[in-house]
C-alpha cells in the first residue's frame, strides 16, 4: 500500500517520507537540509498535503488560511472576508478570468468566484487535493465557473501561455515554492499585460534574525509543520516581486494592524476565546484535550489502514506548526497575511 498510488491519488511512501526531510533534532538543521528541500520541494508538498488535507478539513476548514478577525466575528466569516478582501483590492470584477495558483481544494476559489463572478482556474499539484476541489465545486453548482488543472507553478508558462489570465492570485501558496523569484516571474508571464498579481505571502518579518537560535528553530519548526521548503524574510518577499518586473500598487503586513483578536488565537487552543458558540469546537480541536483525541485516532485510523501509513506522524508535525506559529505570531517574528497588490506592466 504505502509504494503504490492510492485510488485517490495519494502516494504512500511520500506521506511516510515527508518527516525524513528535516533533522529530528531542529537543532541540528543545516543549510544542506534546506538545500535538499528546496531541490525536492515537489515531493516534501505533496508528502505533507497527501498526510495533512484531511486534516486540515477537519481542524480548520475548506479554505486553508489564516485571517484577520473582528471581535464577535464567526471563523467562517473571517475567512470568507479575508478572501473578499483580496478580491477587491484587486478589483477583480464579472468575466475575468483569473488563476488561483496552489487552490488547495478549492474553497477561495468558489467564494472568490461567488463574490467577483470572475471565473477561476485553480492550479495544483496535488491529485488528492484536486479531486476534492472538483466533488466540492460540482456540490456547489460551480463547476462551470471554476476548474481544477494539474500543475507546477514553477511552470506556468509552459502549462498556460503568456498573457493567458487578466489575474493572479495566491493565498498562503507560493511559500512553498522553492524561489520566490520563479513563481512570481512565472505569474508575471502569464498575466496579460496591464494584468493585476494579488498575494498573501508567509514570511518571517524583517524582526527575524536567523543568526539568533531561537529566531532560527522557530523558522524550522514552521517548514516542518507546514510542508515548506525554506521560510524567508518578508522583505525577499517585496525585492523578489519588484525584481521580476511587477510594480507594486499596494503593500501590508496585515498581521501588524492592533486587532483586539489576534489572527492565531483559533491555534491557542482556549475555548473561552471563541468568538461564537459555532466555534467553540474549531478552537477545542487545538486544545489539549482535542490534539490528544485526534493523536489517539489517527494511530487508530493507521494501525486499521483507513488512512495511509505516515498520516500519524504528519499529524504530529501539525502539532508542531500549531505551536510554532502561536509563537511566531505573538513575537511578531512571523506573519502568514503579508498582502501585496502588484500590476504587469
Amino acid at each position: 500500500m504505502s509504494q503504490s498510488q492510492l485510488d485517490d491519488g495519494r502516494i504512500g511512501s511520500r506521506i511516510e517520507n515527508y518527516s525524513g526531510f528535516w533533522q529530528k533534532d531542529i537543532s541540528k538543521e543545516a543549510q544542506a537540509d534546506s538545500d535538499t528541500r528546496v531541490e525536492n520541494y515537489t515531493e516534501v508538498v505533496n508528502g505533507y498535503y497527501d498526510g495533512a488535507t484531511e486534516l486540515y478539513e477537519y481542524g480548520w476548514a475548506q479554505s486553508f488560511h489564516f485571517s484577520r478577525f473582528y471581535k464577535g466575528e464567526a471563523f467562517a466569516a473571517s475567512l470568507a472576508r479575508h478572501e473578499h478582501y483580496l478580491a477587491a483590492q484587486m478589483s477583480l470584477r464579472p468575466g475575468m478570468r483569473v488563476l488561483d495558483v496552489g487552490c488547495g481544494v478549492g474553497g477561495p476559489a468558489r467564494e472568490i468566484a461567488r463574490f467577483s463572478d470572475a471565473k477561476i482556474v485553480g492550479l495544483n499539484n496535488n491529485d488528492f487535493q484536486i479531486g476534492r476541489a472538483r466533488r466540492y465545486t460540482k456540490a456547489a453548482g460551480l463547476e462551470d465557473q471554476v476548474q481544477y488543472v494539474k500543475g507546477d507553478f514553477m511552470k506556468l508558462s509552459e502549462q498556460f501561455g503568456e498573457g493567458a489570465f487578466d489575474a493572479v492570485y495566491a493565498i498562503e501558496a507560493t511559500v512553498h515554492a522553492p524561489t520566490w523569484e520563479g513563481v512570481y516571474s512565472e505569474i508575471l508571464k502569464v498575466l496579460k499585460p496591464g494584468g493585476v498579481f494579488g498575494v498573501y505571502e508567509w514570511c518571517m518579518t524583517d524582526r527575524w534574525d536567523p543568526s539568533i537560535p531561537e529566531h532560527k528553530a522557530l523558522a524550522h519548526e514552521i517548514e516542518l509543520g507546514n510542508g515548506i521548503p525554506e521560510m524567508r524574510p518578508l522583505s525577499k518577499a517585496r525585492e523578489a516581486i519588484k525584481a521580476v518586473g511587477f510594480h507594486i500598487e499596494l503593500e501590508e503586513d496585515l498581521a501588524e494592524r492592533p486587532d483586539p483578536v489576534p489572527w492565531y488565537y483559533p491555534l491557542e487552543g482556549d475555548i473561552f476565546k471563541a468568538q461564537t458558540a459555532w466555534d467553540y469546537f474549531t478552537v477545542w480541536r487545538m486544545s489539549w484535550s482535542g490534539k490528544l483525541v485526534t493523536h489517539n485516532a489517527l494511530r487508530f485510523l493507521e494501525f486499521l489502514r483507513i488512512v495511509p501509513k505516515g498520516t500519524w506522524e504528519v499529524g504530529e508535525t501539525l502539532r508542531v506548526a500549531g505551536d510554532a506559529l502561536v509563537k511566531g505570531g505573538q513575537t511578531k517574528l512571523f506573519t502568514p497575511m503579508y498582502l501585496v497588490v502588484a500590476r504587469k506592466p
